[in-house]
């Protein structure tokens, strides 16, 4: 009898040891990804940082054209000032799906906004001859470019993030531990390339 309960005595401690030990491995998988995912968020911010101070610049340039369209030098400079009105983490991701959003619909707003800018200033030879107003396009592709790749390489470490934490065993130690899956950027209608915004600049109108 006294060996029956020693054996299982150790039967459970073996267990208990086991599940232990497999909790701390998942525990520290979620917290590692965790961590990439705050990374990932960290180099969206940058980026979009990056774009946000281009504007001013761009705007300053293209209101030096004559006669050039006040109502959408207005809508570019309202477009960034709503963006700077999303106050949201730059080092730790949003857990909150509406955050992430609002946030979203700021930076594609400033998005449609900068395009429309850039449209309008075909009609204007003369803007788009000046050297500062070509490189602050280029500058602006770029930027375009980048936030388009950052914004993939962080919903590809979140959905990684969001397998571990509701798969088995990862799911037990994550509502253990607070580890909540985390938001997606959400893909526009028609947005799967980033925007154009580079420009013919041997192109003249007629």
């Amino acid at each position: 009898m006294k060996k029956y309960a020693l054996g299982c005595g150790g039967l459970i401690v073996l267990l208990v040891l086991i599940t232990l030990i497999g909790g701390c491995g998942s525990y520290n998988k979620l917290v590692g990804l965790s961590q990439n995912v705050d990374s990932k968020w960290a180099q969206v911010q940058n980026v979009y940082q990056r774009r946000l101070d281009l504007v001013p610049n761009l705007v300053n340039t293209v209101a030096g054209a004559a006669n050039f369209e006040k109502s959408t030098l207005t809508e570019v400079t309202q477009a960034r000032a709503s963006v700077g009105q999303v106050k949201i983490d730059p080092n730790k991701a949003p857990s909150d799906p509406e955050q992430l959003k609002r946030f979203q619909q700021a930076q594609d707003g400033l998005s449609s906004a900068l395009s429309r800018l850039l449209v309008v200033s075909e009609r204007y030879p003369e803007l788009r001859a000046t050297a500062n107003f070509r490189d602050l396009q280029v500058q602006l592709e770029g930027t375009e470019n980048r936030i388009s790749v950052e914004r993939k390489n962080f919903n590809d470490a979140t959905q990684e993030y969001n397998t571990t934490a509701q798969r088995f065993p990862g799911v037990i130690f994550a509502r253990l531990f607070g580890y909540m899956p985390k938001p997606y950027f959400q893909a526009q209608e028609g947005a799967e390339q980033a925007p154009k915004v580079n420009f013919d600049f041997n192109h003249t109108n007629k």
